[in-house]
C-alpha cells in the first residue's frame, strides 16, 4: 500500500543521495525534479518534492520526448514527435511504413529511389488515398544524373498528387525538377508570408551543396522554368525570396550514399551556414536543420539534439522493422551485424561517377564484388578489352552470367524503362560495359528484397555503422526479435531514451554525481 500525504495524494519519495537512489529518480522524467544538498553542503542529490530540511539548490521541470528538438519543426509539419523515417530506397520505405509513421504523429517518406516509375505512381496513389488530409507524410526525390527524365516525372507526379513533403537526396547541384518541385505553387498569406503547398526537406552532407539548397532558387533556372510554362512569373517571384528548401537534414555517417562525415563536425558547420545565409537574404523564418546518419542509439539521438538539431532522421534501424520492404533473410543479416561490419561499395546509380555508398559487409561478399567490377570498368575501355582470365573470373565468380547473357537481360530491361540508354550503350562500349556491371549491382539490392537465398551472398544492404550500435543496446530486450520491431515501437523507443539521458546529463552539469548507469536506458515501453 502506498503511503499518503495529508492531501490524499502518493507521497514523493525522499530525497536521495546514493548513487542507485538519484539514478532511479534521474529516469522519472515526467516530473519536475529538484537539485538539493545536505544542510552542509557537502552532498548533492535528487528530490521530487518538498524537502525540509535540505537546500534547494535548483529545480528542472519535466521532460518529454516531444520536447527535445525545434517546436517549429513538429508546428510545422503537423507532428507531435520530432523524428523522421527516412527514405530507404527500392521501397525499402514501404507505404505502411509511411502510414504508420504519420498516424503516430510522426513523419515518414517512401523510398521511390531505384524504381521503375510506374511502382513510384501506385505507391503515390495508394499513400494520398489512404492519408487524405494529413501533412506529415511524404515521397523521396533522388537526383538520377544518369535518369534526368525520370526524375522529372516523378517531381511532376509529386507535385500532381499534391505529395505535401518532399524529401530531396543524393543532389550535387539543383536541378530544374527540385527547383520546380519547390516553387510550384507558391503564392502569399495574409500576412505576407510566402506559403508553400509543398515542403522541400533536403538531405545533404557537404557544405556547398547545403548553401545551394539554403539559398533562393537561381534565377536563370526560375526564367527558364518560366519560359517553358512551368511555373508563373508571380511564382518565380517569390521563389526569388525564400530558400529551396525549408528544412536541411545534415546526413552524417550513414548507409547508402554518405560521405562518412562526423555528426559533430558537420552539424554545426552547416547549422552556421544556415544563420550567415539567413542574414544575407532576410528570411521571416529559419531554414529548419536535422541530423541524420549514425542515429541507432539513445545517446546518439540525445548528441544530435544536444548539437542543435531540430528533427532526427533514421534509416539504417528502420530496415529491420516489421513494415519494411526487406527479406526476413536480410533482416536477419542485419540484425546480427555489429559497427565493423559495413563496407563502402560503388553505387549503382552514379556507377561511372565512382560514387560510393556504405553496406552491409558480414554474410555478404557485395562489396568486395562490386569493387571488382568497378575497377575492370575503370581499367579498361570496353568488355571486349578485359583480358580473357579477368573475364572469366568476373563471370563465374561475380555475375555468374557471361557479359553477353547479362547485356541481352540489361537490353531488354532498359528497352522497357529507357530505349535511350540502349542507343547510347550501342554507341559507346564504355557504357555498354557500365550497364552490365550495373546489372549486378541493381540485382543484388533487389535480391536482398526479394530473399534470393541462392544469391545471399551477393545481397546488397544499406547499412551504417549505427545497425550494430542499435544490436547491441536491444540485445536481451523485447526489441532484440525483429517481430517485436515496428518503425513506430524503434522510435519511441529511441526517442524515450534520448529524453532519460538528455535529463541525466542536465543533472550532471549542476554537479549531481551520477552513476553510469544512468547513461544506459535499457529499452521498455514508453509510457
Amino acid at each position: 500500500m502506498s503511503v499518503l500525504a495529508a492531501s490524499g495524494s502518493p507521497a514523493a519519495p525522499a530525497p536521495a543521495f546514493s548513487l542507485d537512489g538519484i539514478a532511479a529518480l534521474a529516469r522519472r522524467i515526467r516530473e519536475p525534479v529538484h537539485v538539493v544538498s545536505t544542510p552542509d553542503g557537502r552532498e548533492r542529490g535528487l528530490a521530487l518534492g518538498p524537502s525540509p530540511g535540505f537546500r534547494v539548490l535548483g529545480t528542472l521541470p519535466p521532460l518529454y520526448p516531444e520536447w527535445l528538438g525545434g517546436r517549429t519543426f513538429c508546428e510545422a509539419h503537423g507532428v507531435r514527435f520530432p523524428y523522421v523515417a527516412g527514405e530507404m530506397a527500392n521501397g525499402i520505405a514501404t507505404t505502411s511504413m509511411v502510414a504508420a509513421m504519420a498516424r503516430s504523429r510522426m513523419l515518414g517518406f517512401f523510398g521511390a529511389g531505384g524504381l521503375a516509375y510506374a511502382d513510384v505512381e501506385r505507391a503515390v496513389h495508394g499513400l494520398a488515398r489512404e492519408l487524405e488530409g494529413r501533412a506529415n507524410w511524404g515521397v523521396n526525390l533522388i537526383h538520377s544524373p544518369a535518369e534526368p527524365a525520370l526524375e522529372t516525372r516523378v517531381a511532376e507526379l509529386l507535385v500532381r498528387c499534391r505529395v505535401p513533403r518532399i524529401s530531396a537526396s543524393a543532389f550535387m547541384d539543383l536541378t530544374p525538377a527540385v527547383v520546380w518541385c519547390a516553387a510550384r505553387g507558391l503564392r502569399r498569406g495574409p500576412d505576407g508570408d510566402v506559403v508553400r503547398p509543398t515542403r522541400i526537406l533536403a538531405k545533404v552532407s557537404r557544405p556547398e551543396v547545403a548553401e545551394r539548397f539554403l539559398s533562393p532558387a537561381p534565377a536563370a533556372v526560375l526564367d527558364a522554368l518560366v519560359a517553358e510554362g512551368r511555373l508563373t512569373r508571380e511564382e518565380a517571384d517569390l521563389a526569388a525570396r525564400v530558400p529551396v528548401a525549408e528544412d536541411l537534414t545534415v546526413e552524417a555517417d550513414s548507409g547508402g550514399h554518405t560521405d562518412n562525415r562526423p555528426l559533430s563536425v558537420l552539424l554545426p558547420r552547416i547549422t552556421a551556414l544556415r544563420d550567415a545565409l539567413g542574414r544575407r537574404y532576410g528570411y521571416r523564418r529559419p531554414v529548419g536543420i536535422g541530423a541524420a546518419g549514425g542515429l541507432g542509439t539513445p545517446g546518439a539521438v540525445a548528441a544530435a539534439f544536444a548539437l542543435g538539431a531540430s528533427y532526427v532522421v533514421t534509416g539504417s534501424v528502420n530496415q529491420t522493422a516489421v513494415e519494411a520492404g526487406l527479406s526476413d533473410e536480410a533482416k536477419a543479416m542485419l540484425c546480427e551485424a555489429d559497427i565493423a561490419d559495413v563496407a563502402m561499395a560503388p553505387a549503382a546509380d552514379m556507377f561511372e561517377l565512382g560514387v560510393k555508398l556504405q553496406v552491409l559487409s558480414r554474410g555478404t561478399m557485395f562489396a568486395r564484388r562490386a569493387g571488382r567490377l568497378y575497377a575492370a570498368y575503370r581499367d579498361h575501355a570496353s568488355l571486349e578489352e578485359i583480358p580473357a582470365a579477368l573475364r572469366s573470373a568476373l563471370e563465374r565468380e561475380v555475375l555468374r552470367a557471361s557479359f553477353d547473357e547479362v547485356w541481352q537481360r540489361t537490353r531488354a530491361f532498359w528497352e522497357r524503362r529507357d530505349p535511350a540508354e540502349t542507343a547510347r550503350a550501342e554507341a559507346d562500349p564504355k557504357h555498354r560495359m557500365a550497364l552490365v556491371f550495373r546489372w549486378y549491382l541493381g540485382s543484388s539490392s533487389r535480391w536482398a528484397i526479394t530473399g534470393e537465398t541462392a544469391r545471399r551472398t551477393d545481397y546488397q544492404i544499406w547499412c551504417g555503422p549505427s545497425m550494430g550500435a542499435f544490436n547491441q543496446w536491444v540485445a536481451g530486450t523485447p526489441l532484440a526479435a525483429p517481430a517485436h520491431r515496428t518503425v513506430v515501437r524503434i522510435a519511441l523507443h529511441l526517442l524515450e531514451g534520448a529524453a532519460v539521458l538528455t535529463r541525466a546529463h542536465q543533472l550532471r552539469t549542476y554537479g549531481v554525481p551520477l552513476p553510469s548507469d544512468a547513461f544506459r536506458h535499457v529499452p521498455c515501453e514508453p509510457s
